[in-house]
């Protein structure tokens, strides 16, 4: 008979924009106190916390604001980990060689250990989001992370609107899916589109959760920055895509919402999507384009 884990709180760490590029790494550090001291067990913090969204020109000296993974920062959230008895969940920009960088979150455990490190493996390239000219793609293969209080599957931003990682972290047990966030309007454009890209990025994960039966949550920033608006609405999703909280587009917040494990086994055994997936008819995904054979093929 299997043990059904106890309910965890998660914070979700919805933080201000930067316009002046200062360090946010004590901003995030108190923010991440104050939730433990209202009964948090997991923190997680929005994608590059630490800086300004820099990705929006192509700047050869922001390369200094990398550094390594493990390195300074996340010796300073380990001992914090450790103190609060909380798993904190940062993303960084992580120097891995000489001309070589990464996207990365670390995923601290609640004794301070590293519990691992995922490297975002889609990469955006649009206007005011020039990751490409930074990042490397991630090697990983979608890992999870087992942490004291739950078994996590990390991604990050651009990621969020791929439903093959989601489904490949829950396939290897992950019983919350967590998506470090930075994702705004541009100033111009119209008030409808800014709706239906708000709408799109909330029904696409919350479409994760009920596929997979677990919960989702998108950690935003929120606030101007330069070309872009952060539109905030850091979220939490139940396995029926419920939303368990959500924050608006005005305001740094913290939610807390309480996770229940054993409301995962109950969902996926009343929607048996895993049970019925057709793994022998699935082999077209791992190919970019699909085809019909031509007549004289068949």
């Amino acid at each position: 008979m299997s043990t059904i884990r106890p309910t965890y709180t998660l914070a979700l760490h919805q933080l201000a924009a930067n316009p002046t590029g200062i360090d946010y790494l004590d901003r995030a550090i108190a923010s991440v106190r104050a939730a433990a001291a209202r009964g948090a067990n997991i923190c997680v913090l929005p994608e590059l916390f630490r800086s300004s969204y820099f990705c929006q020109e192509m700047a050869p000296q922001h390369f200094d604001l990398a550094e390594p993974v493990p390195g300074p920062t996340t010796e300073r959230l380990a001992a914090l980990a450790a103190e609060l008895g909380v798993v904190i969940v940062a993303s960084l920009f992580e120097r891995a060689l000489p001309g070589l960088f990464y996207n990365t979150t670390a995923i601290l455990d609640a004794d301070g250990t590293l519990a691992g490190t995922y490297r975002k493996a889609h990469i955006p390239d649009d206007p005011l989001y020039c990751e490409k000219f930074y990042f490397a793609p991630g090697d990983s293969d979608f890992p999870v992370f087992q942490t004291r209080f739950a078994k996590l599957g990390v991604l990050i931003c651009w990621d969020q609107w791929y439903p093959e990682a989601a489904r490949l972290c829950a396939l290897k047990g992950a019983e919350l899916l967590v998506y470090p966030t930075a994702i705004g309007w541009m100033a111009s454009e119209p008030a409808d589109e800014q709706a239906r890209q708000l709408d799109a990025w909330r029904t696409v994960q919350r479409g994760h959760a009920i596929a997979n039966g677990l919960c989702v949550a998108a950690v935003n920033r929120v606030g101007v920055e330069a070309g872009i608006d952060f539109w905030g609405h850091t979220f939490c999703a139940g396995p029926q895509g419920e939303l368990l909280a959500e924050a608006n587009e005005h305001a740094e917040a913290t939610l807390l919402v309480t996770c229940d494990p054993a409301r995962l086994s109950e969902v996926r055994n009343m929607w048996p999507f895993f049970r019925d997936r057709r793994i022998d008819a699935y082999g077209g995904l791992t190919s970019r384009q699909l085809t019909e054979p031509r007549k004289a093929d068949r």
